[in-house]
């Protein structure tokens, strides 16, 4: 052997008579080839997985064609591009009832799940245990072992640590229980597009969704110490029907089957009683524009006297916010309310403060709530105009997650709702351009660093 006798490698041949030298080169050439293309594979993924979460949306102006004029809120033309735009179709005859905290809402929502005789469907993004969970527990099990069939959608995320007894107890009692987008290493980049979706039916007949989860702190008034300022809402007539498919949608998703029948709301008519035009807008993640971002910029556009937002997470991009500013300089009288130092997410607290300086220099109004977190997800236009569900006001909700708001034209729902708000404003600090010019410099860097995350958040 060569390597033996320590001959020069030059001179070692193959057992053929081929000398080794360039066998050897070319087998170690192609070697680092390998290697250099799995680190670029490698590099592609990453890339593929960082842009996924980081996606935003490309809107940045909204321009009339013909009569040189923008559809007001009010306008019947109004409504009709919203349908058009987000798919979100919007019915006369609902019942709509706007429900403050969890005083108002769990108390409603406990007694229509007791009284379901035809099915149940509940979709939650967030659970965590405790007394509300128990209760949930208690009512949904109750229901399935009657005969009532009990569907039970979770977010493998928001829902996680409901993972165990309760939800082994749920199935032993005949509810059927899912999870939507579970993390698994195989779909790693669509980890954040998460379903941020709150949608419960009763007998195909009435639906609740907002802000709420099954969690503690969404009990109480709002206006004491750890119990959760919300806004949500129990609807009947054609909406609930768009909430069933919603629904569905996300039941078909995580287990293959496509719910329908009178029993989840397939069909249900306008109520003779009801008066509120509203529909139930669905919004789902898409590359390019989305139907959140349509309808939230289509609403402020369409803003000419007031344009009242409450949103727990309010972090506007900066087109968002020259429509903000810019609707200021048609004559709208533009708030934001918004969480102050009891946000939940700190990270948001402070990419949501980076963006205060310009908004207020454009005349735009903001305040924080004081009390406790601040929940809720809001819009009212012109008082006519509003929405009320899961949307904020950021990039996650308007390009990645799965949302769902209840959105009406209907004069006695915006005056009830420029009400709210106004009431709310009561409990909050307005931030004044001066005052915030004057704060520190180590809020600053910690709201330039919440930044650098602010479309993952």
């Amino acid at each position: 052997m060569c390597f033996a006798k320590m001959e020069p490698l030059a001179r070692c041949r193959h057992p053929h008579g081929e000398p080794l030298l360039p066998s050897l080169a070319i087998r170690s050439l192609g070697r680092r080839l390998a290697l250099v293309f799995l680190g670029l594979l490698l590099i592609a993924f990453a890339l593929i997985g960082i842009l996924s979460v980081i996606a935003g949306t490309p809107v940045s102006r909204v321009r009339s064609i013909g009569n040189g004029s923008l559809p007001e809120a009010g306008d019947t033309a109004f409504a009709r591009t919203i349908e058009l735009y987000t798919g979100t179709h919007l019915l006369p005859g609902n019942e709509v009832q706007v429900l403050l905290n969890g005083q108002e809402t769990y108390s409603g929502l406990w007694r229509d799940l007791r009284g379901a005789r035809r099915a149940v469907t509940m979709q939650m993004y967030y659970a965590q245990p405790g007394a509300v969970a128990d209760s949930a527990l208690a009512i949904l099990s109750g229901k399935a072992r009657e005969g009532v069939p009990v569907f039970l959608l979770l977010d493998a995320f928001g829902a996680g640590p409901m993972k165990g007894e309760w939800v082994k107890a749920l199935r032993d009692a005949g509810v059927l229980v899912a999870w939507l987008r579970p993390i698994r290493w195989y779909s790693l980049d669509r980890a954040s597009q998460r379903s941020h979706v709150r949608a419960v039916v009763v007998d195909g007949e009435i639906g609740y969704t907002g802000g709420f989860g099954l969690a503690d702190y969404w009990q109480g008034n709002g206006v004491s110490p750890g119990e959760w300022r919300e806004t949500n809402v129990r609807f009947r007539g054609p909406a609930v029907a768009q909430l069933s498919a919603t629904f569905a949608a996300g039941w078909a998703e995580a287990t293959g089957e496509l719910l329908t029948g009178a029993g989840v709301g397939a069909s249900v008519a306008a109520l003779a009683e009801g008066a509120v035009t509203a529909g139930l807008m669905h919004t789902i993640p898409a590359g390019g524009s989305t139907p959140a971002e349509r309808y939230l910029a289509l609403t402020i556009v369409g803003a000419r006297r007031t344009l009242y937002i409450a949103n727990s997470y309010f972090v506007p991009d900066d087109d968002f916010q020259r429509f903000l500013v810019d609707a200021v300089r048609r004559g709208v009288d533009v708030r934001v309310l918004t969480a102050g130092d009891d946000s939940d997410v700190r990270t948001t607290l402070y990419a949501g403060r980076h963006r205060y300086e310009p908004l207020l220099a454009g005349g735009v109004r903001i305040y924080e709530y004081q009390p406790s977190m601040m929940h809720a997800k809001t819009i009212v236009v012109d008082g006519v105009w509003s929405s009320i569900g899961t949307m904020n006001f950021d990039n996650r909700s308007l390009a990645l997650n799965d949302e769902n708001t209840l959105i009406s034209l209907d004069r006695g729902m915006g005056a009830r709702m420029d009400a709210i708000f106004m009431a709310d404003l009561r409990h909050a600090r307005e931030i004044t351009l001066a005052e915030w010019r004057r704060r520190s410099w180590g809020s600053r860097l910690l709201e330039s660093t919440a930044d650098l995350l602010s479309r993952v958040l």
